[in-house]
């Protein structure tokens, strides 16, 4: 799957989830809907987590410096100055 796809596939699917979260809160659906609802969230919940746990595999393999995983602390400098 290509780049671009996956990560608007995740975008979507935290918009999705957004929604949901958004539609059980309201407490106007009924109890078999929120029930769908619910499981619903559960698995777009677990799709998100396997695409994240993707990437953190990618990131680590890209930091792999002599066999070793180096892990460094991220400084965004320019989200600090804003």
């Amino acid at each position: 799957m290509a780049k671009e796809t996956r990560s608007a596939l995740f975008e979507e699917d935290l918009k999705k989830l957004q929604k949901i979260v958004e539609e059980l809160s309201s407490g106007k659906i009924t109890l078999g809907e929120s029930l769908k609802k619910y499981e619903e969230g559960v698995k777009i919940a677990q799709s998100c987590a396997l695409t994240l746990s993707e990437a953190q595999r990618k990131v680590e393999l890209l930091m792999k410096k002599d066999n070793k995983i180096t892990l460094e602390e991220f400084n965004d400098a320019s989200a600090e100055e804003k």
